[in-house]
């Protein structure tokens, strides 16, 4: 039975492994000080075209998320995050484990509008008893979003001059960024996500690495003595070199780009298949997850073939899936996915 579920059941690219091994008896210095980890940063700035932004080398989505947002608020600061952010949803509460509050803002598509982030901030600003509140600090987006979709370069310009007008801190999870990147419509770029936000990381956990996602640091206020709030984290690897290592070989080649077009590819296959069948969906389906609403009867029949993620009933006679491409997706699963979907008179 294959799997649809998640874009990180496989190992790492070829690319990776064949790096991996053919330094495994190299030594090198300790805690991402070693000359690949070097050779990483230098290349990530240079596809960002940012050479002052300080990158950092984690081990998964949540660390990072937890370990950023903590350094950089005050105690009695908090972030803003839709309801459906990863920090609102699946991080078993890490950012309010240290102190933070994570406040919650409705979303469209997934997304945080510039309208729903000013409404939520003036509420706060005008409110008397705001002394009370937590303050508002931060606003964490993720591109592409929980739920697939993708903010275009004139929505992410609003978001980033409001968090400007009012210094707010704007943060990107970009723990599924390859395939945002490799989506033929998105309009942001590496250098364009650079200039418009204070912090985003480039995920290597979903994106074809084994591990280990890269922080990249653009403010320069948020800069200083990060090394050493990571350390008091317990999120600094003492063998640095293996996180760094392999985002020394996703950045050589625009392999990154390149390893995640396959998730692309597959999902749009899988979609137009959707589609044709008259399937709807939670959002809309932009990058390597989607989310088709399916009869009751057809999700019992593909769930005797594929593994796939469960989100739950809509109605009585409808449940929503998650149905989840990655860099190594078989083309001939989705092509047999494709087929039986297909088979069936609707999808409606």
């Amino acid at each position: 039975m294959y799997s649809f579920i998640n874009d990180y059941s496989e190992g790492a690219c070829p690319a990776i492994l064949d790096k991996l091994t053919a330094t495994n008896l190299e030594q090198t210095v300790g805690y991402g000080f070693d000359a690949h980890c070097q050779k990483a940063r230098r290349l990530i700035q240079a596809a960002c075209q940012s050479h002052k932004a300080a990158v950092h080398f984690l081990i998964g989505g949540t660390q990072t998320n937890m370990t950023f947002i903590s350094a950089v608020l005050r105690p009695h600061e908090g972030v803003f995050g839709v309801v459906t952010s990863h920090i609102n949803t699946h991080e078993a509460g890490a950012i309010e484990r240290t102190g933070h509050k994570v406040i919650p803002i409705p979303s469209e598509d997934g997304k945080l509008t510039a309208q729903a982030l000013e409404k939520a901030y003036t509420a706060y600003k005008d409110d008397p008893n705001r002394l009370h509140w937590v303050k508002p600090k931060m606003v964490y987006i993720s591109q592409p979003t929980e739920l697939g979709t993708l903010y275009n370069k004139k929505e992410l310009t609003s978001l980033h001059a409001y968090c400007k007008k009012e210094k707010l801190y704007l943060y990107i999870d970009g723990a599924r960024l390859g395939y945002a990147l490799a989506t033929p419509k998105n309009d942001i770029t590496l250098p364009v996500l650079a200039k418009l936000c204070d912090a985003f990381y480039i995920g290597g956990t979903k994106c074809g690495a084994l591990l280990g996602e890269a922080l990249v640091l653009i403010s320069k206020d948020l800069q200083e003595d990060f090394f050493t709030l990571m350390k008091q984290a317990g999120a600094v690897l003492a063998k640095g070199r293996v996180v760094g290592m392999q985002f020394e070989t996703l950045f050589t080649d625009n392999t990154y780009t390149a390893v995640c077009a396959n998730g692309i590819t597959a999902a749009q296959k899988i979609a137009q298949a959707l589609k044709a069948g008259g399937c709807t969906f939670l959002a809309k389906p932009e990058t390597n997850q989607l989310f088709p609403i399916l009869p009751n009867t057809v999700y019992a029949k593909l769930s005797k073939n594929f593994k796939l993620d469960l989100c739950g009933p809509v109605d009585k006679k409808h449940t929503a899936v998650r149905i989840c491409t990655s860099w190594c997706t078989d083309a001939n699963e989705v092509a047999k996915l494709v087929a039986q979907l297909h088979s069936f008179k609707t999808l409606k």
